[in-house]
């Protein structure tokens, strides 16, 4: 499974980055802009093509699931349930081993961080990877790995189960 997700502020050619990685196999890419307005999203997702909609996922502006075939929603800790009535695909930011293994319903989960972060300065780890590996272990769901990820650590991201 491979997701991208949005940094913090909107790219002035978002949607064209956003249109390379889906056609390039991405599994999902998640709009995370907790700034943004519902104008602002609904303007990304109308520059991505139709066919493209399945593969977004929305961490907030959740009433634009009546207006497009998104793919899912991520629930946070802005967002932590989905609108009623929404059956469709979920997943879900996790920040603890323990939030780890209490997820059902999910698609799948993220655990961060996993190391030091690469766009948020001074968001660093609160627990070691035997840690986190112990918690996968037990996770009923496949987790993804944040915070810090580089391509040079998917090997061991790999082993330790993510």
């Amino acid at each position: 499974m491979r997701i991208a997700i949005t940094p913090h502020d909107i790219l002035s050619d978002e949607p064209e980055r956003i249109i390379s990685l889906l056609n390039e196999g991405w599994t999902y890419v998640h709009l995370r802009h907790p700034d943004a307005s519902t104008r602002d999203i609904k303007n990304i997702i109308e520059a991505i093509p139709q066919k493209l909609h399945s593969k977004l996922r929305l961490h907030g502006h959740f009433e634009l699931i009546h207006s497009f075939n998104i793919g899912g929603l991520h629930l946070n800790h802005r967002c932590p349930i989905p609108p009623p009535g929404f059956t469709e695909k979920l997943s879900r930011s996790c920040h603890t081993p323990a939030e780890l293994c209490n997820q059902r319903n999910m698609e799948y989960v993220t655990f961060s961080p996993v190391f030091p972060s690469i766009s948020k300065h001074g968001y660093t780890p609160a627990y070691t990877l035997e840690q986190i590996a112990a918690a996968i272990s037990r996770a009923s769901v496949p987790v993804v790995a944040l915070g810090g990820v580089t391509p040079d650590k998917a090997t061991l991201l790999q082993q330790i189960g993510f």
